[in-house]
């Protein structure tokens, strides 16, 4: 028997008054009644049709298509409530029942409400509005090396549930949640609405879905760029956007992010079908595009050569030099400058100091000038040999009673 709630293909067996009988394939026949017969069929020909139950819960087939069918979710608007539960327009002269309790809130006449298709326990068609019952949260594989569902850029169907906090909670593929956010939202949306979106990311953490209304990557520039060429073929050939136009402008234009609609934008230069101007942008034989012509060429004329701008200047050479040390700054009478005594140990206990210098009324020329040429060589030149050395006091070898002897 053909399953309810879905579309077969079936053959005509039988032509009655009341309509065609069409073989189900297992002996079975289905009534396809008079008024949804095509014209000119004859039995043995094939008929596409929908196999739902009637009123006395008998097979019937339909040529007309409901807005759902089974597994599957859809927004529709309540037309009766009664006391066992709430009737819905799907499209076809019966109902979709869904009774109170597959309710969240109790359905109200005119509303409408995202309902999941599905068989009670008689096998017959209901709605419910239990969703988390039917969709799954987590996108993964049920069985060990089983590809995943869904890859980050995948091309889905998505239906809008309901909104939250951060956005907005969709139905992917009539059985995955997923989340738009939304940063990702430029166009003004509602509950109930279907898309076509893409998988932004599959969360490794807890493996949900976010979703994303622009295709990932340079790809969503080829359909941005067919509404771009649109509009200026509506507008007349002009159109005042651009680089520096407001974001929330370009939305309200063509529903996406100024990012997608950069990207689209220099695609479209690059291939050379539109022309940049002061005002927004042009088709190449708008009169205006002869002024975005020359002002570019005008900015390139003007504009420094880059080889010229990565140029880098040699720094000028260092002429100062160290030059000796001043003479006269090293003859001064400072005792520190003239004063190298040294301490010797005498015989007795007695300290005794020595001038190594004379005093220095009785310098004389000769002196000043040799002391000078001394101190005037070059401090770069110094040799490391030629440093002061420290003066080491040893104790003397041959030892009397008086002789001091020093610690080590």
């Amino acid at each position: 028997m053909a399953d309810i709630g879905l579309f077969h293909t079936l053959t005509v067996s039988d032509v009655q008054n009341q309509g065609l009988y069409l073989n189900d394939g297992e002996g079975g026949r289905i009534l396809l009644p008079k008024r949804y017969v095509p014209d000119n069929t004859n039995v043995g020909d094939e008929i596409k049709v929908f196999v739902y139950l009637d009123s006395d819960d008998r097979p019937i087939a339909t040529t007309q298509r409901p807005r759902v069918t089974l597994h599957q979710a859809a927004n529709l608007q309540v037309v009766d409530v009664n006391t066992t539960g709430a009737f819905l327009d799907w499209g076809l002269p019966k109902d979709l029942f869904v009774p109170f309790a597959e309710q969240n809130q109790r359905m109200e006449p005119g509303n409408n409400y995202v309902v999941y298709v599905t068989l009670d326990n008689t096998g017959r068609l209901i709605g419910s509005n239990k969703l988390n019952r039917f969709i799954q949260d987590e996108a993964k594989a049920i069985w060990p090396g089983e590809p995943a569902p869904f890859e980050q850029g995948d091309k889905v169907k998505m239906l809008i549930a309901q909104r939250t906090d951060i956005g907005y909670k969709a139905i992917v593929n009539d059985k995955y949640w997923g989340v738009l956010h939304e940063s990702q939202i430029h166009t003004a949306i509602r509950v109930g609405q279907r898309f076509e979106g893409y998988v932004r990311r599959v969360r490794e953490e807890d493996h949900r879905l976010d979703l994303s209304l622009e295709p990932l990557g340079h790809t969503r520039a080829d359909p941005v760029a067919k509404k771009i060429l649109a509009k200026l073929h509506e507008s007349g050939g002009s159109l005042g956007l651009g680089d520096h136009s407001p974001a929330d402008l370009i939305e309200l234009h063509f529903g996406v992010s100024k990012r997608a609609f950069k990207m689209a934008m220099g695609k479209l230069f690059k291939q050379r079908e539109i022309v940049i101007i002061p005002e927004g942008i042009c088709l190449p034989d708008h009169p205006a595009a002869a002024s975005g012509t020359s002002e570019r060429k005008a900015h390139r004329s003007s504009t420094i050569p880059r080889s010229q701008k990565t140029e880098k200047k040699t720094p000028a050479a260092k002429t100062d030099q160290k030059t000796p040390r001043d003479t006269d700054t090293m003859t001064t009478d400072s005792p520190k400058a003239d004063a190298t005594d040294t301490a010797t140990v005498q015989p007795w206990g007695k300290h005794t100091k020595k001038a190594s210098h004379s005093d220095a009324n009785n310098r004389s020329p000769e002196n000043d000038s040799k002391r000078s040429t001394k101190h005037s060589k070059p401090a770069n030149t110094q040799d490391k040999s030629t440093k002061s050395k420290k003066t080491v006091y040893r104790n003397p070898k041959n030892k009397t009673a008086s002789t001091l002897s020093l610690k080590k």
